[in-house]
């Protein structure tokens, strides 16, 4: 029987598979507002056969975007809209799948092009906005200048986090999901690469995690028990002063103890300039050390792309589930063609019903590679 097809419960949230689809930035919103782009997006990879779809990185106030056409969450007009995709997805969703939403902060980050039109920091004629950063110090050379986080700043981006995590709620989200990595602001809280004070609120690890940590403690607090609280974390910054799959692991037990019910192993993003050596299951083993080291549940992702390399995660038990992002874009029926090759049975509408080999046998589509 395939591991990757067996159910598996975060918290109070039963899957009925392994499979995640990762939140991927579109890039595509209006004042922080979904439209009709992400509407087919989302409809699509509700149809992928994963068991949880997460929406895409969520700014928890307008100036936690990183680019003019981030998702957010902090206004009654994206919660509107918003709530029209995800009705639109749960509507032609395979039956039991999971909705997920992403809510961060980009912090140093923010207040940058969409990487089609280059990536870096918005010009002057762009209508840049001010960013915040545990230290004053850029994201790389050209970067604007981050303002040093106040006691007030913290007070307001943790009311923030709280609000939109409860507009989530509102909507029916199943589960919630804090950005605690990529260089964003949390993750930037965190590091030591980026966290250069000397007050209670930098040095130790133990005073980097903690403002992070009670984000964590009062989303949990906010939302019904019904709804599964994780985090995407980093695995490690890959530089030797940075954080290492240790603080993972410690972070990984601190989520728990906080209430969390599972956290998704990501790595890097911490500095431009740092390179990473990427390749099949790259990250695979900081989920495996998060998992065996901290109990909490845990998701592999980066770099998984086939049916094989993922039973395979999820057999070992390297991981309680894996995460999927240039696969499902690449295959918006990946979860159907993995199950097909493993030999499990998901459901799926019953209008594409002659793509099974069991209504047409013999009659697969090929599919080059």
């Amino acid at each position: 029987m395939s591991q990757l097809f067996s159910p598996f419960a975060i918290g109070p949230v039963t899957l009925a598979n392994r499979i995640v689809v990762a939140p991927m930035c579109q890039y595509s919103a209006d004042d922080g507002s979904m439209n009709d782009w992400h509407l087919q997006h989302l409809m699509s990879l509700a149809m992928s056969g994963a068991a949880m779809v997460v929406v895409e990185a969520t700014a928890v106030e307008r100036h936690g975007r990183i680019t003019h056409g981030c998702v957010g969450l902090y206004s009654d007009s994206n919660e509107l809209a918003l709530g029209r995709v995800l009705a639109a997805a749960r509507g032609v969703a395979l039956p039991g799948t999971k909705f997920c939403i992403q809510i961060g902060h980009a912090g140093r980050k923010a207040s940058s092009e969409r990487p089609w039109e280059g990536g870096g920091p918005l010009k002057d004629n762009a209508d840049p906005w001010p960013t915040v950063a545990a230290s004053a110090i850029p994201f790389d050379e050209g970067w604007h200048m981050p303002r040093e986080l106040t006691g007030q700043d913290k007070m307001r981006i943790g009311c923030a986090f709280v609000d939109a995590a409860r507009r989530a709620a509102r909507l029916g989200f199943d589960a919630i999901e804090l950005h605690m990595a990529h260089g964003y602001l949390l993750h930037n809280v965190m590091s030591p690469v980026s966290n250069k004070r000397t007050d209670a609120f930098g040095g130790s690890r133990e005073n980097r995690f903690a403002w992070p940590l009670s984000i964590a403690e009062a989303v949990r607090k906010a939302v019904p028990d019904t709804i599964a609280v994780g985090a995407r974390i980093t695995g490690q910054d890959w530089t030797d002063d940075g954080l290492q799959v240790e603080d993972a692991v410690a972070l990984g037990a601190e989520l728990k103890a906080a209430g969390l019910d599972f956290v998704c192993v990501s790595s890097g993003g911490i500095h431009p300039k740092i390179r990473i050596s990427v390749k099949p299951g790259y990250q695979v083993p900081f989920a495996e050390a998060v998992k065996q080291g901290s109990g909490i549940a845990t998701r592999a992702v980066g770099m998984i792309g086939t049916a094989k390399q993922a039973e395979e995660i999820i057999a070992s038990g390297a991981a309680d589930m894996v995460a999927l992002a240039r696969g499902m874009l690449d295959d918006p029926r990946w979860g159907w063609h993995a199950a097909e090759e493993l030999g499990a049975d998901i459901p799926f509408p019953p209008q594409y019903a002659r793509v099974a080999k069991k209504v047409w046998p013999g009659a697969a589509l090929a599919r080059p590679r």
